[in-house]
């Protein structure tokens, strides 16, 4: 099975210095999204979009907005789409943004009905993200 890595990145050239804690200063090596075979891993997706600009600091829906605008994106750039999302893991900092980010997700994935978890965390990597969106999909190969 093929295995390709998309959007490599380290963390501490990825995340501003100046965001929250500057947490990231171990460069860890990771990707945006792993395609082994028809099967993608995307790592969580936040208020971070693809160039590591942060939008919406309070702001849940706009970061919600943001990670679904990039799961989108990333899918397409591993050769998928969103219907082929077969799993969200969502979560968030605080119960009362559940109404708020699971609109957005609705909106988003309208017709995929994927199996969905909803999480609520004590903190995300830093303090101004509110929301993670993480998805698997599988790409049908028989159309």
């Amino acid at each position: 099975m093929e295995i390709k890595r998309y959007r490599k990145f380290e963390t501490n050239k990825f995340y501003p210095a100046d965001m929250g804690e500057k947490s990231h200063h171990v460069a860890n090596e990771f990707s945006m999204v792993v395609r082994a075979g028809n099967r993608i891993f995307m790592r969580g997706q936040t208020a971070f979009d693809l160039e590591g600009n942060f939008h919406g600091e309070n702001d849940v829906t706009e970061q919600t907005e943001n990670a679904c605008r990039c799961i989108k994106q990333l899918l397409e750039e591993a050769g998928g789409k969103m219907e082929d999302v077969c799993k969200l893991t969502t979560y968030v900092t605080d119960r009362s943004f559940r109404k708020e980010a699971y609109a957005v997700i609705a909106k988003h994935f309208k017709g995929v009905y994927p199996v969905s978890t909803g999480l609520v965390v004590n903190g995300l990597a830093l303090p101004e993200m509110l929301v993670e969106i993480d998805v698997e999909a599988i790409i049908n190969d028989k159309e």
